[in-house]
């Protein structure tokens, strides 16, 4: 049975999605066509609204992520498809609103809004559905692949490791090996997936010839200078191949336009979110009657040092250091202040003021800085834009991601600068508030269970 979904694998889930997105759409038809006839039947407001739907859809599922079951966890598709289709339904209902005031000659007025509450709760009930049911599907297909870890000490393989764990169904660990082990082939030949994690690149380019040698999968962290090449163009040198990377900072118009944009969406913003800054500010005052604020210096674009403005949410009059876990300086507000980003508003101040950027890396603190400098020395070329409020570090990342992987997803971002792509990530981040682990902290040890033996005790044994 599994042989014959195999070949057709691709057509079925092709089909899946077809299904899932046309009962999505056909949920918002019906459900506001209680209201609204000229969705009920062919008409101009039915074919517009099909249309709205479908391009909007299509437009915020490239955003938050699509119906990708086996490459994701459920819960985490689950939050952006129905992120996807919240914005969605709100903007065809907003097109059928204008439709039928122009069509029925009435003035402008929300008709129908328990009706659309009423189709979301539906379509994300649908959704949930589809996602367990498609990931029990893929991996009753699927057996876990059989994964050969390839990396540098035990530090390195707890943290590959740890991460790999947490996704069971998709793999299972069959062999650790030493990149400096000179018998590395039959590993690499009996696995189905390699990850490589902390490896020199002169080595990994010899383990990645081997991978496409035996048609193995392979998973690997990048370094600077992959990064110049993801983003290099293709150039053809009279009859040379070449890639070209043209190391640049910000174009004039660039920073033009980023810097309305962070005037216009801080001050938006700002407003918006007065209430919760109101009641942020209340419970911090009412718990130990200590200041509202927490200023603190950070290092912003080359080096500045500016004060980020914080609602408090440690303790008065404490040693300042990144938080850990099951910190005791943490308050009962400041938990909550934390864990759902509120603490973090004022710094919308920032971004006005023009020490911050609405996106970008994070503003670490001047110490952090000259640690992960002395450990990372490409570390300093983060510092090449501002800070950011938020980023891609920020929404991949959990707070006690390392410095070097933290890095990595910060110069992707400097190096694939666009309006358009930080006008994405302005709208990913409300999936980092849904993200139970995004604001883990310091001190949880990674411990994966394997074991690393050198391969100079391998080659003893």
């Amino acid at each position: 049975m599994k042989k014959h979904l195999h070949k057709f694998e691709s057509t079925l889930w092709l089909v899946i999605k077809f299904v899932l997105y046309f009962l999505l759409l056909l949920t918002f038809i019906i459900v506001l066509g209680k209201e609204n006839i000229g969705l009920t039947r062919l008409s101009r407001t039915m074919g517009i609204t099909v249309l709205v739907f479908a391009v909007v859809g299509l437009l915020l599922l490239s955003v938050y992520g699509t119906y990708d079951v086996g490459r994701r966890k459920s819960r985490p598709i689950i939050y952006s498809l129905s992120l996807a289709v919240v914005c969605t339904d709100l903007v065809a209902y907003l097109q059928v609103m204008i439709m039928r005031a122009n069509t029925d000659i009435h003035e402008f007025r929300f008709r129908g809004v328990e009706l659309l509450a009423v189709a979301m709760l539906i379509q994300i009930l649908i959704i949930i559905v589809f996602t367990y049911a498609g990931n029990w599907l893929f991996f009753t297909i699927h057996e876990p692949e059989k994964c050969c870890v390839v990396t540098s000490c035990q530090e390195s393989l707890d943290t590959i490791a740890y991460a790999i764990c947490r996704f069971k169904k998709q793999y299972k660990i069959a062999s650790v090996v030493d990149y400096r082990c000179e018998d590395i082939e039959p590993y690499i030949e009996a696995a189905e997936t390699v990850f490589m994690y902390d490896i020199p690149s002169e080595r990994r380019l010899m383990i990645m010839r081997l991978c496409y040698k035996h048609k193995v999968n392979v998973y690997f962290n990048p370094y600077l200078e992959d990064i110049m090449e993801v983003n290099a163009k293709h150039y053809v040198l009279d009859d040379i191949y070449l890639f070209n990377k043209n190391v640049k900072t910000l174009t004039m118009e660039q920073r033009i336009i980023k810097r309305l944009l962070d005037i216009f969406l801080s001050l938006v913003l700002a407003i918006l979110s007065s209430p919760f800054w109101l009641c942020g500010a209340i419970a911090v005052k009412l718990y130990d009657g200590g200041p509202v604020f927490f200023k603190q210096k950070r290092a912003t674009i080359h080096g500045r040092e500016f004060e980020v403005y914080k609602l408090r949410t440690m303790k008065v009059n404490v040693e300042n250091y990144s938080a850990q876990k099951d910190d005791d300086r943490i308050t009962k507000p400041g938990a909550f202040l934390r864990r759902t980003r509120i603490d973090e508003l004022p710094q919308l101040l920032n971004v006005l003021k023009g020490d911050m950027t609405f996106v970008g890396p994070r503003p670490e603190m001047l110490k952090n800085v000259k640690n992960y400098t002395a450990e990372l020395p490409e570390f300093r070329y983060r510092l090449r834009v501002k800070a950011g409020l938020t980023g891609y570090a920020q929404i991949a990342g959990k707070y006690n991601t390392t410095p070097r992987d933290k890095l990595i997803m910060d110069m992707m971002y400097i190096e694939q600068f666009s309006v358009l792509r930080d006008i994405q990530l302005i709208l990913q981040t409300a999936v980092v508030l849904l993200k139970s682990d995004s604001t883990e902290a310091f001190g949880k040890k990674k411990d994966s269970g394997y074991i690393f033996i050198p391969a100079e005790n391998t080659k003893k044994k």
